[in-house]
């Protein structure tokens, strides 16, 4: 069932409206003094990239950058391969809609294997699928796809597409609602408003959640989400992290467990693009509450958990891309638990689509604008 607000409007709102909220105050969390670049090194990877949405490190240091438009570029040596990587397959471009996410297999060095998600389809059926190829030099091989969301939608937005490998070697995807679909957030038959786990060739894992519940597809491993934009798996603390855009207001981080309802639509501390209220619950029985929220809206993007050298006292905060505020925002935790935020790079002023973390401690961010750049970001001595 199609919600009433028109999709055009709610484009505009996600434009423009960002900046009226601007002035309400932060829900929840206390905000730290800002790092601006007096303070860190911010130094331009590689520039002339078509909104990149995701970036993945190889073994050999060389990066991966995926641009929405629908290409795979190798970062090597510093420099951006003029050559997009062949074999990616066909993308539908359009607005939200494009190519998303890139993960590497746990045993890449090995078999050389990486994911990719992307928006297929047209504009009257689209979805979010997931397929594996192995990486060979200047090209894919071997593809197949694994995953695609049921069922086709008609909306070019609200698809998704973040993904992270948990310790069994099993593989998580977010997917979205598709805005005009959000009731089926709460619908088992559906995969939209999921976060799906598949085994690395694309099966169903025997103890997922809702394996051989009637009516439920058996690839559900969480519900009730809207957009989720950001995943990471954390080894140290074993806590899987999501988070997703609200509306107006109501970004969530959640901690993500098997089975669990995260209340997408029921739940939320957002209002409706039009200002109306979506539901007059901010949290619900039975509905895991999240760990963070955002009002205003933020619009998060990119996700990571700090572990390196580099930053001293991050250990285990997280960084998220701020694509309505332009700017990383790191969320400071003890004990599993928030305790304030900070924002970094506020005086970029620049929509901030993915952030990872380097094995030297470094970090990578992606900006998220028609010539985007890949930026490496370290703290001045």
């Amino acid at each position: 069932m199609r919600t009433s607000l028109g999709l055009g409007v709610v484009l505009a709102a996600l434009c423009a409206g960002t900046c009226a909220l601007a002035a309400e105050p932060m829900e929840g969390l206390a905000t730290l003094p800002p790092l601006t670049r007096a303070q860190l090194n911010v130094e331009t990877i590689a520039t002339g990239l078509d909104h990149p949405w995701s970036i993945a490190q190889l073994p050999d240091g060389d990066l991966l950058v995926t641009e929405r438009a629908g290409r795979l570029r190798r970062i090597h040596a510093g420099k951006l391969d003029p050559r997009p990587i062949a074999g990616v397959p066909a993308v539908y471009v359009e607005s939200q809609a494009g190519l998303f996410d890139v993960v590497l297999h746990p045993d890449f060095t090995h078999n050389h294997l990486i994911y990719l998600s992307y928006a297929a389809g047209d504009a009257g059926h689209n979805a979010l699928h997931v397929m594996r190829a192995r990486l060979d030099g200047d090209h894919l091989a071997a593809e197949k796809e694994i995953f695609r969301v049921t069922p086709d939608k008609d909306t070019p937005v609200h698809f998704g597409g973040r993904m992270a490998f948990l310790p069994d070697g099993t593989l998580v995807c977010s997917t979205g609602d598709g805005f005009d679909y959000r009731e089926r957030a709460q619908k088992l038959d559906t995969t939209m408003g999921k976060l799906v786990r598949l085994t690395d060739d694309g099966r169903i894992p025997a103890d997922n959640p809702f394996v051989g519940r009637a009516g439920a597809n058996p690839a559900i491993y969480s519900l009730g989400h809207r957009n989720p934009q950001g995943l990471v798996y954390d080894a140290p603390s074993g806590r899987l992290y999501e988070h997703e855009h609200g509306p107006r207001g109501g970004d969530e981080v959640n901690v993500i467990r098997a089975g669990a309802n995260y209340g997408w639509p029921v739940a939320t501390h957002g209002l409706d693009y039009s200002g109306a209220r979506i539901s007059p619950w901010r949290d619900y029985p039975g509905m895991t509450p999240a760990l963070v929220n955002w009002v205003p809206s933020i619009a998060p993007s990119g996700l990571a958990v700090y572990h390196g050298a580099l930053f001293k006292g991050w250990d285990g905060d997280l960084l998220v891309g701020a694509l309505a505020f332009h700017q990383l925002r790191r969320v400071r935790m003890k004990d599993g638990k928030p305790q304030d935020q900070q924002e970094i790079l506020p005086d970029l002023q620049t929509r901030i689509r993915d952030v990872r973390v380097a094995p030297d401690g470094a970090l990578f961010l992606s900006t998220d604008e028609a010539s985007g750049r890949i930026l490496r970001v370290t703290p001045k001595p």
